[in-house]
């Protein structure tokens, strides 16, 4: 286990033990959820998207490596993986083109970390699966297709 990942247990062992004794109140908790940004996760699209993060028009680049399958037999639980080779890499998001709101993941990514993150995604139907990742001011976009299918047999 590395020293980055033990401190992070600790802390969350930590956080738990403080939560549970009452000394991190339930307005502190609060808080800390309302820094997320709601309306980027209402968003419908990818530019409305972008623009609820404060960005404009992303750039396509080859330099964002998404990994998932081409067919997904179980669009409840779709892994997807997103690896950004720009340098200066701040943020990575996942966004489902189809889904009622696009925004699927966001992460942020501290410096000195390797810009690459997993998670697995619901996917309503067949939809385009965008990475989308901040690196500075600018945006950065890269696609794949993800068929979702009733038993995986067929497109």
């Amino acid at each position: 286990m590395t020293t980055l990942r033990r401190d992070f247990v600790k802390l969350s062992g930590a956080f738990a033990l403080l939560a549970a004794a009452g000394v991190l109140t339930q307005k502190q908790a609060l808080a800390q959820q309302q820094a997320w940004n709601k309306a980027a996760f209402e968003t419908k699209s990818l530019a409305d998207t972008v623009k609820a993060l404060g960005g404009s028009a992303p750039a396509e680049s080859a330099d964002i490596a998404i990994t998932a399958p081409d067919i997904a037999e179980n669009g409840a639980v779709v892994p997807v993986a997103v690896e950004s080779k720009i340098p200066n890499t701040q943020a990575i998001y996942i966004l489902v083109e189809k889904n009622p709101n696009s925004l699927a993941a966001g992460f942020n990514i501290p410096s000195g970390t390797s810009p690459n993150v997993s998670t697995r995604i619901k996917m309503g139907q067949t939809s385009n699966v965008y990475g989308v990742v901040k690196a500075g001011d600018k945006y950065y976009v890269a696609t794949k297709e993800v068929k979702v299918t009733l038993g995986g047999c067929g497109g």
